[in-house]
């Protein structure tokens, strides 16, 4: 048994009447969640699995400024990007199903959010996959139609992207983000090794 003090969650950094509002919100996806693996995963392969919603809550606490513009890539229920809203970003979502997406937009209704979510890749249109002696399949990474138009913002205009690959993909997403990225914003990766943050290509400490 550790003798180290446990960490308090997140939620706790938050003043009442919000922290109940994300709790709420993270016990509603996770009540979806249990419903789609149950009658979508089970029956077929699909790439959706929620990312640690109180651990993504902690790094956008510690990331928050006025005016910041959120991007998350493959959305699906929409938790992350919903709390990203409810924290104060501009906070937007892309995600290729749109039985999903469609899903992500009635629960921000339910949370009177205003995060947007628009249906498609979050591949921007021309992108080719540049990294040397690397596969260059996409994973699971969806090469459907670009959904930038119709976000009507283009992927440099985001100061934090947050991404959940699967093994392999990461690479992918950090080439994506140096080809059309701001130079200055934040992917946030979140997979098995915990959370990883990158500028311009690079990981940062």
């Amino acid at each position: 048994m550790s003798d180290e003090p446990s960490r308090p969650s997140p939620e706790t950094r938050l003043e009442p009447a919000l922290r109940s509002r994300i709790l709420e919100l993270q016990e509603a996806g996770h009540e979806i969640w249990d419903r789609f693996d149950v009658e979508v995963r089970r029956a077929e392969f699909h790439p959706f699995v929620p990312s640690d919603y109180s651990q993504i809550l902690g790094v956008l606490l510690d990331l928050r400024a006025p005016g910041l513009r959120f991007l998350e890539w493959g959305s699906a229920t929409g938790v992350i990007t919903i709390m990203a809203d409810l924290l104060g970003f501009q906070a937007c979502g892309i995600e290729v199903d749109a039985e999903l997406a469609a899903v992500a937009r009635q629960l921000a209704t339910r949370f009177g959010s205003g995060a947007r979510f628009a249906t498609g890749s979050f591949i921007p249109s021309g992108y080719k996959l540049r990294a040397r002696n690397r596969d260059p399949r996409l994973g699971t990474i969806d090469q459907g139609t670009s959904a930038y138009p119709e976000l009507g913002r283009p992927l440099e205009d985001f100061d934090l992207v947050f991404g959940y690959p699967w093994s392999g993909e990461e690479p992918i997403m950090v080439d994506i983000m140096r080809c059309y990225g701001s130079r200055e914003a934040r992917l946030i990766i979140n997979g098995g090794e915990g959370v990883r943050i990158y500028v311009d290509g690079r990981r940062q400490p």
